[in-house]
């Protein structure tokens, strides 16, 4: 059975490998031109670095006033802790701080963020006041 099965199989594979029928080259691929890569460079890198950590952290409380949090962007809630200063927002933030309104735990609760990310996101989430 072997032998009927494998014999035209072979025969076939033979006849097609010795024909003289030319084929068509295969088409060269097309060269796709690199994509632009964009060169612009925003404005401030550290408020776009601060926007990164702020959607990336701090958007969890910021973003709905979880805990007594200061809503991102308003004025009402951010003005009072802005005239503090920012070298005590910075504290605040760094290390964590409980008050009247509400608690900030420390790098809002991502101990993973480098002192220089906090305070780009505290940066950024203040430059949305003024």
């Amino acid at each position: 059975m072997l032998k009927q099965t494998l014999f035209p199989i072979l025969i076939l594979v033979l006849l097609t490998s010795c024909s003289n029928k030319e084929t068509a080259p295969a088409a060269a691929p097309a060269v796709v031109a690199p994509a632009a890569v964009a060169t612009t460079v925003p404005a401030d890198a550290g408020l776009a670095r601060g926007e990164h950590v702020y959607k990336g952290t701090c958007v969890m409380c910021h973003g709905s006033g979880a805990g007594g949090a200061p809503l991102f962007g308003n004025k009402a809630d951010w003005g009072p802790r802005i005239a503090q200063g920012k070298e005590t927002l910075y504290d605040h933030a760094l290390k964590g701080f409980t008050g009247a309104k509400g608690m900030m735990p420390p790098k809002g609760a991502n101990a993973g963020l480098a002192d220089d990310d906090v305070k780009a996101a505290v940066d950024y989430m203040v430059a949305q006041i003024k």
